[in-house]
Parts: structure tokens; C-alpha cells; sequence
């Protein structure tokens, strides 16, 4: 029995060769992680607009001649993440010399208005850049006071805040008229259509619901019908038109 034993477990002579195979791996790796072998020499950058993509390769740029062996998670994530139309970005190693790396954008919902400066803002409320007057007139404005501070990068809060989550829902929604103004005051949310009517939300509270009930309502008003559509309490949705009890 202990013979049998002898023969199943490893000899001396396999343990030493199975730990210097180990140890040259080791040895191995640790020349090809600070050699140039698998320098980072091509970034493939996808998922994003070419303005984002310049700013990711700019970012990325001191990476180049790094290991791709060496690169942490970190590396890219650092970099990447202060770039304002960047959420966020993964990365690939395609040996021998190229970084992949997947960007995910923001997604800009409003221009954000103070005094003549204009700002792209996105649907998480970042700040993404500075725009040119009349930049991007297809998307609805937000107003701030001329004294309100504003950083590129820097994510909106308070009543400006505010205002970006009640736009947020409306592409989802399919919305059938077109957002000239959101604006927030005191917690009580309205959007101004293009049409010229008032779409009052009122709190923040089942938004997505509040909207849908909007959608539903807004072709069924004649031109002209009123000057506002408040559907801040869902099942009384109440118009400014001479019959203010809207059905449906």
C-alpha cells in the first residue's frame, strides 16, 4: 500500500521541474510586463462622437509605449473620467501593441442659458461645454441667474437640476410637440412647448406618469385651446381652456 502511495504522489526530480517552470513563467511575465514587447503603440477608440473621440486619445495620449501587461483598470478610468461627454469607458487588450477602448456618452438633453452664455448640458445634469449663441436651437433652453456659478464638468443641482430631470423622460416617451423651456421653481416643475403652451408637472413625484398622461392629451387640443395643461395631480389633469376638465 505504500508503494501504491509512492507511485501516485509526485517525485522530487517532477517537483523541482514543475516550480522552475513556474518560476521561468513568472521570470517571463515580469520581463514582457516592463519590456516594449507589448508596448501600447494604437488606440481603437469606438462608441463615440469624433469631438469625444480627439478628447479620449488626447486623454489617453501618455499611455502610449506603456505595457499593455502593465495597464490597470485605473489607468483608463482616470483619465477617461474627468472628460465631461465621457460616462464612462472599458478597455481591451488586443495583443501586441493596441488598446480598445469602448466609450460610453453623455447625452446631451438641454442648453443651459445664463445671461449670453450657453452651455450643453446632458441627461445626468453634467455640464459637458461651453456652445456658441444660438448653438443647437433644437434643444430646449434652461434658465439660470446671471450670478449662478457654472463649470464645465461640474453636474447641475437645485431648481437647475431639476428642471434636466423633467426633460430626461421625453425621448423615451416619444413626446409629440417639441420643448422650447424647462424651468424648476421651488420644486414645482413646468415645460413650455413650442407650441407656446405651458405644461405644468408640479413635484417631481411620478414623473414619467405625469408626462405620459401630457402625451396622451396634447394632440386632442385644438390650437389655441389654452394657455396651459397642468397634469400635476395625474387622475384630474386640468386644461386653460373654456372647459378645464380634461378627460382621459
Amino acid at each position: 500500500m505504500l508503494g501504491a502511495a509512492r507511485r501516485i504522489l509526485p517525485s522530487a526530480r517532477s517537483l523541482a521541474v514543475g516550480f522552475g517552470l513556474v518560476a521561468l513563467a513568472a521570470g517571463a511575465y515580469a520581463v514582457a510586463r516592463e519590456s516594449s514587447m507589448f508596448a501600447i503603440e494604437t488606440l481603437d477608440v469606438t462608441g463615440a462622437s469624433p469631438a469625444t473621440e480627439a478628447a479620449v486619445r488626447k486623454a489617453l495620449a501618455p499611455l502610449e509605449g506603456t505595457s499593455l501587461l502593465s495597464l490597470g483598470a485605473t489607468d483608463v478610468e482616470r483619465r477617461t473620467g474627468a472628460l465631461p461627454a465621457v460616462v464612462s469607458a472599458t478597455y481591451d487588450r488586443a495583443f501586441p501593441h493596441t488598446l480598445r477602448v469602448t466609450v460610453r456618452e453623455e447625452r446631451p438633453v438641454a442648453v443651459l442659458r445664463r445671461g449670453p452664455d450657453s452651455f450643453l448640458v446632458s441627461a445626468r445634469g453634467r455640464v459637458i461645454r461651453a456652445l456658441e449663441p444660438r448653438a443647437l436651437l433644437a434643444l430646449p433652453r434652461i434658465w439660470v441667474p446671471r450670478p449662478t456659478g457654472v463649470e464645465v464638468g461640474a453636474t447641475l443641482a437645485g431648481d437647475a437640476g431639476a428642471a434636466v430631470d423633467a426633460l430626461v423622460p421625453l425621448s423615451r416617451l416619444r413626446f409629440p410637440v417639441q420643448v422650447a423651456s424647462a424651468e424648476a421653481t421651488s420644486g414645482q416643475l413646468s415645460l413650455r412647448l413650442r407650441t407656446g403652451l405651458e405644461l405644468r408637472l408640479g413635484a417631481a413625484q411620478d414623473l414619467l406618469l405625469k408626462l405620459d398622461i401630457a402625451r396622451q392629451i396634447l394632440p386632442t387640443l385644438a390650437p389655441g385651446a389654452g394657455a396651459y395643461l397642468d397634469v400635476s395631480v395625474p387622475d384630474r389633469p386640468v386644461s386653460g381652456s373654456t372647459n378645464p376638465q380634461v378627460q382621459g
